[in-house]
């Protein structure tokens, strides 16, 4: 096992003997690439690394050493487009299985990996790309997504490479201006030599940069230098309990952090097989034929996907293949819990983390989960809630989860800063401790309990999304005159967005004028990010400073 080589001990005897006991080490020139993946092929030629399938009868499985072959070909591919140690490459791939090797790939390289979801617009990749200095984009071959990248590319310099990967639904067609990433592939050398002096990667370079949002200004450069992966083994070993060559499936697009916790690098490092359906959308029906079809070991998806699983008749599905069930992105409502361990028998585990960490509290295999609870701290990090003056909150005290003893090290699994941005850099992480935001308590049997963010960004089925983002959008139509987007309880969806408005004198509440804001939110932004609820009303509540209370409308919200 591959393990060995990282932790010095792998078994423990309680969670209190795992939280005091686990320790991981870091290799100082540790490359996911070459340490991971190339270990594996080499150790076994025949292993496999990922089963994938979408939903239009195609389907891949690739061998570690398939992975590594394809990945070197890849790396002199992307050297040979001017892409070197440092350079920063965006992927918007959704799930395709070029995503594993273009990212083992510019790993290798040593470049910066930036992930991108299929819904970004013009605005949001010139914005990520002129913010970062992305220089190539792989993109899958949609026509949304083309055409948004080739309106980026012409609207700023940065971006010299346009890739383009089939999407498996239409017959690839090359396109002008574009590099076909097959057909590219296969001018290449499956050798790829580890890079030595001052072209290898030491653990402290930047590796991945996620773009997160936040309640003010634009999204935030989250980056994580090249010893991450290794932080991951607590998320895929001890809270996904992923075994070694069973197929663990997380449902996650590539572009969202989710798939770095659960797609590639903590299940690698662990030796299971990545199960990867790539489905043009979400139907619960499909992923449950999936996973009874490919007999998935172990499986995590948002809270949201299981509402929607338990719509469907399960007595027709024989799920006795599952050994494990994950969940996070949003809170667990405790009767979606309840539901799928009545007609399951599995108990859903859930965890806590963010795009800047791996998981930070987790319910592990050494106690029983309660629904509801976010588990308790993994063993990287020494968590604590604390009230606003600073002070250790008590039992069933409410406080900000922040990770305390930064100064002496940042936990592996933890960012190491704001990609570009010093000056935040050390206003986040200079102290002795790092505030994640989110506010939660701890019960005496030392459960801890999501209360929510201390901030407004929105969890809805598992997306983080910034109301600054949507009320910049909004305010740029004409009958807006001022507006407030906040998270409005939601049965299925866990939340939603609603955008309360003000308007612009001449204009009357109306069906059409809902819709014709809604569709103005999908053009200006990312789609998913559009109010599923738009009230008018006279004036927005407000402090005596004038800030909006977003507070008050989210109480008024769930009080209806």
């Amino acid at each position: 096992m591959l393990l060995e080589r990282f932790l010095p001990r792998i078994e423990f005897d309680s969670y209190e003997d795992f939280k005091k006991n686990y320790t991981v080490n870091v290799p100082e020139d540790f490359n996911f690439g070459y340490d991971i993946v190339d270990a594996w092929a080499q150790q076994d030629k025949n292993k496999r690394a990922l089963v994938w399938c979408d939903d239009h009868d195609h389907e891949r499985v690739l061998t570690f050493d398939e992975v590594s072959r394809l990945s070197n070909r890849a790396a002199n591919f992307f050297r040979s487009i001017g892409v070197e140690k440092g350079s920063v490459v965006m992927l918007i791939l959704r799930r395709r299985w070029e995503y594993w090797v273009c990212a083992t790939a510019l790993h290798k390289i040593g470049a910066i990996l930036i992930p991108g979801t299929l819904q970004l617009t013009k605005k949001d990749i010139v914005y990520r790309a002129e913010s970062a200095k992305i220089c190539t984009l792989v993109c899958l071959a949609d026509d949304f997504v083309v055409a948004q990248a080739e309106q980026a590319q012409a609207a700023t310099d940065t971006i010299r490479n346009l890739v383009l990967v089939p999407n498996g639904r239409d017959e690839f067609v090359p396109r002008e201006g574009w590099i076909s990433f097959h057909d590219a592939l296969e001018n290449f050398s499956e050798e790829f030599p580890r890079p030595t002096g001052e072209e290898a990667t030491n653990c402290n370079d930047t590796m991945l940069v996620y773009f997160t949002s936040g309640t003010t200004g634009m999204p935030k450069m989250i980056q994580h230098n090249f010893s991450y992966p290794l932080g991951h083994i607590v998320t895929a070993k001890y809270w996904q309990q992923v075994q070694e060559n069973k197929l663990h499936m997380s449902v996650s697009d590539s572009g969202w952090a989710k798939f770095g916790w659960g797609k590639i690098y903590g299940q690698w490092i662990c030796g299971a097989t990545i199960f990867a359906y790539d489905m043009d959308k979400f139907v619960p029906l499909h992923l449950l034929e999936k996973i009874t079809q490919y007999q998935v070991t172990t499986f995590c998806a948002p809270p949201t996907m299981f509402r929607f699983m338990l719509q469907e008749d399960l007595s027709k599905f024989d799920l006795s293949c599952i050994k494990h069930c994950c969940i996070a992105g949003e809170p667990l409502n405790p009767e979606v819990f309840n539901k799928w361990y009545e007609l399951t028998g599995l108990k859903l585990h859930e965890g806590f983390g963010q795009s800047e960490s791996s998981v930070m509290l987790a319910n592990f295999q050494w106690f029983d989960p309660i629904p509801g609870s976010m588990g308790k701290p993994s063993p990287l990090y020494n968590i604590a809630l604390v009230d606003s003056d600073g002070t250790i909150c008590e039992d069933g005290d409410e406080g900000k989860i922040v990770v305390q003893g930064i100064d002496k090290g940042l936990p592996v699994g933890l960012f190491n800063g704001y990609y570009l941005d010093e000056e935040m850099t050390r206003e986040n992480l200079g102290g002795t401790e790092y505030n994640t935001g989110d506010v939660a308590w701890r019960d005496s049997s030392g459960y801890y309990w999501f209360v929510g963010r201390s901030d407004d960004v929105i969890k809805c089925s598992g997306y983080r999304i910034g109301p600054f983002e949507v009320e910049s959008v909004l305010i740029e139509h004409p009958a807006v005159v001022e507006c407030a987007v906040t998270a409005a309880p939601d049965p299925v969806r866990g939340q939603v967005v609603k955008a309360t408005i003000v308007l612009a004198n001449g204009y009357t509440p109306s069906d059409a004028l809902v819709k014709e804001l809604q569709d103005h939110v999908k053009k200006g932004t990312a789609p998913y990010k559009y109010p599923r609820i738009v009230e008018f009303v006279e004036e927005l509540p407000k402090t005596l400073g004038g800030k909006i209370k977003r507070a008050q409308i989210r109480k008024e919200d769930s009080d209806k």
